[in-house]
């Protein structure tokens, strides 16, 4: 028998299978157990140590797996509460993973627009920003100091912080067009601020800026807030 050429593939055809990542696996169990659990808004999770315990994984993990669950709308992760059920019909099993994926495939676009958009404004800031708009600054560093000093994350400080730096812009268009991106970046502020020891690194960070915006010098403070959003972007939790 006498067999012909090798037929090639057709284009775009068979792919690599991506596996679920470990945390990935936990998030998905974790869902089961609150749908079969018939949990309801407002419940709270067992602690991670617990549900580390009983999944017989690392603590990091479930770490990792609550966070994502965070991002995708299922619960809040609140100091001193632990993970707390905001919408269980948010998610099921099947859809957490993909939604995390999909998520992912689309980042590098919202990190890419992110940063043309604040190292603008934080230039623009600098030559425009008001006393008020300094206060304002101010007080979002307070609020996330004080946060990150009580073990929290500091992520409504994070966002009052550049919402503050982008009202000192005083560019309508721009701040409608980070108005657009606005969900999507508080998807990766949350991953990035879980981090150990991102809060307190984000916050010197934060504190650069200000620096450079009240010193009138709009090429530090484009410099310095290009250099921040390029570090809280390395979130390998939506990383592809």
């Amino acid at each position: 028998m006498t067999l012909g050429p090798p037929v090639d593939p057709p284009a775009g055809g068979l792919r690599p299978v991506a596996r679920p990542r470990l945390y990935e696996q936990v998030a998905q169990q974790i869902v089961t157990w609150v749908d079969e659990g018939g949990l309801s808004v407002g419940d709270r999770l067992p602690p991670e140590r617990e549900l580390a315990q009983s999944l017989g994984v690392s603590r990091a993990t479930v770490s990792q797996a609550l966070v994502a669950l965070e991002v995708v709308g299922l619960v809040a992760v609140r100091h001193g509460d632990g993970a707390v059920l905001l919408d269980p019909a948010a998610a099921s099993a099947a859809k957490v993973v993909e939604s995390l994926r999909a998520r992912a495939r689309r980042m590098p676009e919202i990190i890419e627009a992110r940063e043309a958009l604040e190292t603008k404004l934080a230039s623009l800031a600098a030559r425009r920003r008001t006393d008020d708009d300094l206060h304002d600054i101010d007080a979002a560093l307070d609020a996330m100091e004080a946060d990150v000093d009580a073990g929290g994350r500091g992520v409504e400080g994070d966002e009052r912080f550049h919402a503050a730096v982008t009202r000192a812009g005083h560019s309508a268009l721009l701040a409608s067009l980070m108005g657009e991106i606005s969900e999507m970046v508080r998807e990766t502020r949350i991953e990035s601020l879980s981090q150990p020891d991102r809060p307190r690194e984000s916050l010197e960070a934060h504190r650069r800026i200000a620096a450079a915006i009240r010193a009138g010098d709009a090429a530090a403070a484009s410099t310095a807030m290009h250099d921040h959003v390029e570090r809280v972007s390395d979130v390998a939790l939506l990383d592809d």
